[in-house]
């Protein structure tokens, strides 16, 4: 499939694999559940972005820590979920969470290993399996940003500052 564009809508049957962040301690993990994107997302306005992998050098330096600092920010912009997906999986995505400090449901470390979002959505890394560095927002189940990184390793249009200017 082609990846979403300004003006598509938000697929049906979308679904991640979640395992929420319930306390602090990355050693310890609850059951993995699914997340059905396609409802939780419906009548909301969401920040979903990508990146090839938790804990890679670019992903854990450069692109998810500005979103972390950004929450405020995106809140007060009237953003209702903040997301990233990885094709980690789902112990993995929550384990990165707690080691960056996330709480609850602040932003949402959700594993791309159900419905293969990246892959049929977005755009795929061109790594294997690894998902694509990207970012998407979607206001009442309209695509109304979607962007892609030229290269592997450039934190641009994905950015929380890039996709901040867009809101």
């Amino acid at each position: 499939m082609a990846p979403l564009k300004v003006g598509d809508t938000f697929p049906d049957g979308v679904k991640f694999d979640w395992a929420p962040i319930t306390d602090d301690d990355p050693t310890a993990c609850g059951r993995p559940q699914e997340y059905d994107a396609s409802k939780e997302f419906k009548a909301k306005k969401v920040v979903l972005f990508s990146v090839p992998g938790a804990f890679t050098p670019g992903c854990q330096a450069r692109h998810l820590p500005p979103y972390i600092q950004n929450l405020k920010a995106f809140k007060q912009k009237g953003v209702d979920i903040v997301a990233v997906i990885a094709s980690n999986d789902a112990w993995v995505m929550n384990a990165w969470g707690k080691v960056n400090g996330v709480k609850d449901d602040d932003l949402l470390f959700l594993s791309d290993t159900k419905t293969f979002f990246s892959k049929e959505y977005g755009w795929p890394a061109g790594m294997g399996d690894r998902n694509g560095r990207w970012a998407m927002i979607f206001d009442d189940g309209k695509v109304i940003y979607a962007e892609n990184e030229k290269g592997p390793g450039e934190v641009s249009v994905s950015g929380a500052e890039a996709v901040l200017a867009k809101l």
